[in-house]
């Protein structure tokens, strides 16, 4: 059998940020779009996201459901508070 070389292989690692708002199930429909606009505008003023979009190196997933940012090694950042 012969020897098949696989190609070259260019792996990182990256961060995922996942959030979760307490209560958010329990609030009005324009409520939450609210809460998810604020969530999205403290997210992408950082400047760790601003750098990673800017350099396109940033993969970004937002749903009703989820909001899941991702930035290479080194991105994450914490950038919520607990009341």
């Amino acid at each position: 059998m012969p020897n098949v070389q696989e190609p070259h292989l260019h792996l990182e690692i990256a961060h995922v940020l996942f959030m979760d708002v307490v209560g958010y199930s329990k609030l009005l429909v324009n409520e939450q779009r609210e809460i998810m606009q604020q969530l999205n505008q403290l997210v992408r003023k950082t400047g760790q996201f601003q750098t990673s979009e800017a350099t396109g190196k940033l993969i970004s997933t937002a749903s009703k459901e989820l909001s899941a940012p991702s930035a290479p090694h080194g991105g994450a950042q914490r950038t919520g508070r607990s009341d």
